[in-house]
This record gives structure tokens, C-alpha cells and sequence, in this order.
């Protein structure tokens, strides 16, 4: 069978979500990362390729899995209306989606009660991605549309890592006047761990002769090296990097718009 898509688990050809990486976010356990937070699954492995395949490499029908899980896992009980904590308008115009408005949606259809945009963020709020663990406490500014009281929201986001961000979301829903928030993402840092809100970035030259050992979901593999280049690397790749066989290369995909993605290109075998 002839296949043109791949994983966003493992990258393997097939579909959106082969059935080893449907297990794989079944078995996950779930995160409470935060007082009155819940996650459906922790940000590694397999769920934060996923994550990341909805949020940089524009798979968007990834928001829908990813929503029964969030539904199947919260522990959400009644609510009167879904909405999220939005990303920078930087980030919407660069990735042409709000990746927490995608999963509100998918959550309000599971769920079956209206999704409303109630939250705005505030001029000059800096994106979180990117920044240190220090700097994620000091949690964005949101400014938020008054309701009608007394509703009970769901705040939704893709990802939690300090929890600063749904904080003050949720504290902008509270002074507005919302009678009960409750805050549920798809994905959260394991306790202890840092992990980048960003796919990969390898930095590591490979010299032709040598050996490279190349981390692929959680294991690293050894391939000898025949010849290596560098190439930019950029985010939004679509695809992710993939291993090939030998006399295969080890490239970096493209981005959204067709353009090479970055990264260390191998001629391995």
C-alpha cells in the first residue's frame, strides 16, 4: 500500500496516528501540573511529537484525538461554555492557526456546548515559547469579554509547563466576573523534567568516517556516517526528520510553504 502521509508520533508512512502511537497516548497518564489544572497527557515522547505536529508542522486534524482525550480525561463535569487562552498574534499570523483555539473547538464539539473567544491578550504581551522556566512564572497579560454570570467556562491550551499562562487566564475570566473556571490542556511537563515547547534543534556536527548516534522517540540509534552537510534549520517543519535506510540521507523536510527546513542532512549506510 502506497502511503503520503506520515505518523506525527512516529513518522513512520501511514496515517495521521498509526495504531502503536494510539496505544502509546492511551497509556500515557495524565498531569496535574498545577492546583485546579489537568492535562490528558504528559509532554513527552510520543505525545509531544503529536503536540508539536499540531502545533508547528500545521496538522490540524491532530486537534480532534487530541480532544478525546482532554474530554476523556479532565474529569471536566458540566460546563456552560468553552474557550482558550490565546497565542501571540506573532505566532497566528506566522502559523496562520491559534493551535488552543483549534483544540477548544474540537473539546466544545465533544462536548457539545458553544466555543467563545472571551479572552484577548494584551498589547505587548510576550510569547511564551521559548523562554526560560524563570521567565514563563511571569505569565502573559489577558484582558477578558464580560459573560453573563454565574456560567461555569472551560479554559483550554495546548500545552502547560510553569502553568503561568492559564493562571492568568483564568484570574482575567475571574475579574470579569465568571462564576467557576476550569483549566484543562492537552499536554503538560512531566514533574522535573524541562522540556522545549519547540520541536528539536540538533547542533551536533557529524564528521564523514564517523558514527552518530541519532535520537529517534526515545532511543538512540548509531548510523555510520559517509558524508554530512549542514542546512539552515527553521521551525514549522511539516514533516519532521525522518531515518531512512542506508544510502538513504537523514534531511530535515520542508515548511509549510515548500521551502527547505534546516537541520544536519547525512548520507548514511
Amino acid at each position: 500500500m502506497l502511503f503520503t502521509s506520515h505518523c506525527a508520533g512516529c513518522n513512520e508512512p501511514g496515517p495521521l496516528l498509526c495504531h502503536r502511537c494510539r496505544f502509546s497516548l492511551a497509556a500515557a497518564p495524565s498531569q496535574a501540573p498545577a492546583p485546579g489544572v489537568h492535562a490528558a497527557l504528559p509532554f513527552d515522547g510520543v505525545a509531544r511529537q503529536v503536540v508539536l505536529s499540531l502545533k508547528y508542522r500545521n496538522r490540524r486534524r491532530l486537534a480532534r484525538h487530541l480532544a478525546r482525550l482532554m474530554v476523556r480525561r479532565g474529569g471536566i463535569g458540566r460546563v456552560d461554555v468553552v474557550t482558550w487562552a490565546p497565542t501571540s498574534a506573532r505566532h497566528v499570523r506566522a502559523r496562520g492557526f491559534d493551535q488552543a483555539e483549534l483544540l477548544a473547538k474540537a473539546v466544545a464539539r465533544e462536548l457539545r456546548v458553544p466555543c467563545r473567544r472571551l479572552l484577548y491578550r494584551a498589547h505587548g504581551a510576550v510569547p511564551q515559547t521559548g523562554r526560560s522556566r524563570e521567565e514563563r512564572l511571569h505569565g502573559p497579560s489577558f484582558r477578558a469579554r464580560p459573560p453573563r454570570d454565574g456560567l461555569r467556562i472551560l479554559l483550554v491550551d495546548d500545552v502547560v509547563t510553569t502553568g503561568a499562562t492559564l493562571a492568568a487566564a483564568r484570574d482575567a475570566l475571574l475579574e470579569a466576573g465568571i462564576g467557576e473556571v476550569v483549566c484543562l490542556a492537552a499536554a503538560a511537563t512531566p514533574a522535573g523534567r524541562a522540556q522545549s515547547a519547540r520541536p528539536a534543534q540538533p547542533r551536533t556536527v557529524a564528521m564523514a568516517g564517523s558514527d552518530i548516534l541519532i535520537p529517534c522517540y526515545g532511543d538512540d540509534i548509531a548510523f555510520p556516517v559517509r558524508a554530512a552537510r549542514i542546512v539552515e534549520r527553521q521551525r514549522g517543519q511539516r514533516h519532521g526528520d525522518g531515518i531512512g535506510g542506508p544510502g538513504q540521507r537523514l534531511g530535515a523536510g520542508d515548511d509549510r510553504r515548500g521551502r527547505p527546513v534546516a537541520g544536519l542532512e547525512l548520507a548514511i549506510g
